[in-house]
């Protein structure tokens, strides 16, 4: 019997998620969580074998979560989401996260994925794949990424400065050079678009 833990904000397809698991003779579902914070918890708490996690589940995300699952546990981890970025894929693939596949992927081809990922083997949705391999280079410098990471907490403007060892005014030269190269209205919009592809 292969345990589950299923982790998702939104407690209709989590439920749904875990239901349509359970109708499978060799899976069982452990565990259910609705923030990152629960997913960690909860597999520390019960050990399962695997861990689906959404990615863009709050406080933080999936990929955090996973990342700390995979530091201190056995479970292996298969992350679903809604907007698969290439660079996200690549930070779950080297923190070592089994299966990367996508909100629209059918109950039953995830417990196919479920028992390859229990076998020992790694599953990347192939569309996800693809688009990886065809991903630009970030146009960021190092710095402007230093200042968008720590502007990920919502800290201000000095406070950033703070961190990153600069002058206030140098950061917000950063922020707006990485607003414009990334076409966004806000240093929180720059923040999340890093993000969302990987860079930071």
């Amino acid at each position: 019997m292969i345990r589950l833990l299923i982790a998702d904000d939104e407690d209709l397809l989590r439920g749904a998620l875990a239901a349509l698991l359970e109708l499978e003779d060799d899976l069982t579902v452990t565990a259910e969580a609705a923030t990152s914070t629960d997913a960690v918890r909860l597999a520390r708490e019960h050990r399962p074998d695997i861990a689906v996690l959404d990615l863009e589940m709050p406080p933080s995300d999936g990929l955090r979560a996973a990342e700390t699952i995979r530091a201190e546990l056995p479970t292996q981890v298969i992350l679903v989401t809604r907007h698969a970025r290439p660079g996200v894929l690549r930070r779950a693939l080297s923190a070592g996260v089994s299966g990367f596949v996508p909100k629209t992927t059918p109950a039953t081809k995830l417990a196919e994925i479920i028992r390859a990922v229990a076998a020992g083997r790694r599953y990347v949705d192939p569309d996800i794949a693809a688009s990886a391999l065809t991903e630009g280079a970030c146009p960021l410098t190092d710095r402007e990424l230093e200042v968008l990471r720590a502007s990920r907490t919502g800290a201000s403007v000095n406070e950033i400065a703070e961190r990153v060892h600069l002058a206030p005014g140098t950061v917000r030269n950063y922020l707006s050079a990485a607003m414009a190269k990334l076409g966004v209205g806000s240093r929180h919009a720059a923040a999340h678009r890093a993000w969302e592809e990987g860079w930071i």
